[in-house]
């Protein structure tokens, strides 16, 4: 009998370790935080995120639409620049907002975009 209960204590042991013991409280995982869109760089933030309705507000009516499935490029050329503004919709089913622009002088060279957007709205069609 000694035998048997000295053989069943490694046993007993490895099982006690097993157990749970007293219950653990739930861990609730903190809930998602909704992470800020990313802003628009400085001194495009009156085209960056806007439809078509605002940009023809603030620019005139565009020099060019170009229409693809899924995507608009909107061209507004003035005397100083000519300013590339692109259109996605966000969503499926969603009105299709700037998350791009390209600028470049009527010669085909760089132009600061923000200062393009700067003298476009300073052009008489904008007014």
């Amino acid at each position: 009998m000694t035998r048997l209960l000295i053989a069943g204590a490694p046993a007993a042991l490895l099982l006690a370790g097993c157990t749970t013991g007293a219950p653990r409280p739930a861990v609730t995982p903190p809930p998602p935080v909704a992470r800020p869109a990313a802003p628009a760089p400085i001194g495009l933030e009156r085209v960056i995120g806007k439809d078509a309705r605002n940009l023809v507000a603030l620019f005139g009516q565009p020099d060019q639409d170009t229409r693809e499935p899924g995507a608009r490029r909107l061209q507004f050329a003035g005397p100083i620049c000519i300013l590339d503004a692109y259109l996605y919709p966000p969503a499926r089913g969603r009105e299709p907002v700037v998350t791009y622009v390209d600028a470049r002088q009527p010669d085909g060279r760089d132009i600061d975009r923000a200062s393009c957007v700067a003298a476009l709205t300073r052009r008489p069609a904008a007014q």
